[in-house]
């Protein structure tokens, strides 16, 4: 339950953060624009709509369109990379390491860390080899051009993104600047494609194994293109209404899409915590042999005589103290 739910927030949240940085680069283009809470709305709903596109009428294209966005990931980090380094103005090593700013008003500097710390930290949890490297790079490079980062125009900048500021005082220019946001957004919108397909096929898993209600319904699929349409339906549907609490008050929509963070970790942390709790007691047990095509215990089979399927470790595992170790630190 924890892990759907923080799927479902997740799809929400990632359509926000595409919606309101539209936004931003609006308002950084055309300075007069009023912008409203309901236009961000109605920018989510739209970014939805491409994914639920991508996923429904083209989804035999997704493979595809997958490995695009890997190539336009990694040349997009080289494309905002470059001129940022390069045209920006340089911070000293001691202000990047050594200078906190509490701009969010928070009790303490910790406290500041801690909360801002939250996020980075899942960003960098999707994926720790490919994009908690670039990401790691990409922060020390934004943290070494920010400048003064206690200045009124990168911190209470109209977009609303302290990063197009960032772009803005590198390069001198608004069209460069939105240029290298543009990118930013691209990857977002496939992100959020990506995380349809997620929640949704999440959703169509835990209702196959009856842990959803109209589980009959929601584990359907359709026969033709072999997709779980009535999750996708019923998981959009759950993204565009939570987007209905933006228009009254973004605060109590970031209230509610901080499930997102909240939920993965939780689902995370039990997962973690049996598998630590079974290694310890030693309820995994190391078998003899390992066969190509183990037998699949249905419902209603037992392997034991006290009616318990009996855990093995599979091929891999980290034996001993070092596997525990892992398993706290995890």
């Amino acid at each position: 339950w924890l892990n759907v739910i923080g799927w479902q927030a997740l799809l929400a949240s990632g359509a926000y953060l595409c919606a309101t940085m539209i936004q931003g680069l609006v308002i950084l283009n055309y300075p007069d624009y009023p912008a409203e809470r309901w236009h961000g709305t109605f920018i989510l709903w739209a970014v939805i709509v491409v994914a639920v596109i991508v996923n429904t009428v083209i989804v035999s294209l997704l493979p595809k369109l997958e490995c695009v966005i890997l190539i336009i990931h990694v040349l997009g980090f080289f494309a905002v990379m470059i001129p940022l380094v390069y045209m920006a103005p340089h911070a000293s090593a001691k202000d990047v390491f050594t200078l906190f700013v509490n701009a969010g008003g928070w009790q303490t500097t910790g406290l500041s860390f801690f909360v801002g710390i939250y996020g980075n930290v899942f960003s960098f949890l999707v994926s720790v080899l490919l994009n908690g490297t670039l990401g790691f790079a990409m922060l020390l490079a934004v943290l070494f051009c920010s400048g003064d980062v206690s200045a009124e125009s990168i911190i209470e900048t109209p977009t609303g993104y302290p990063f197009i500021a960032i772009f803005v005082q590198a390069t001198q220019s608004v069209g460069g600047s939105t240029g290298m946001a543009i990118i930013i957004v691209a990857l977002g919108i496939c992100a959020t494609i990506a995380f349809l397909a997620s929640a949704s096929r999440m959703t169509w898993a835990f209702a196959r194994d009856h842990g959803l209600p109209f589980w009959r319904y929601l584990a359907k699929v359709e026969p033709r293109s072999s997709i779980p349409l009535i999750s996708i339906l019923v998981t959009v549907t759950i993204s565009c209404l939570l987007a209905l609490i933006n228009i009254g008050s973004a605060t109590a929509f970031n209230g509610v899409i901080s499930l997102t963070i909240s939920g993965l970790y939780s689902s995370y942390l039990l997962a973690a915590g049996l598998l630590l709790y079974r290694r310890c007691t030693g309820s995994i047990t190391i078998p003899t042999t390992y066969e190509a095509n183990p037998k699949i215990v249905t419902e209603g089979e037992t392997v034991s005589g006290q009616g318990v399927i009996n855990l093995t470790w599979g091929p891999f595992r980290f034996p001993g103290p070092l596997g525990i170790v892992i398993n706290v630190v995890g």
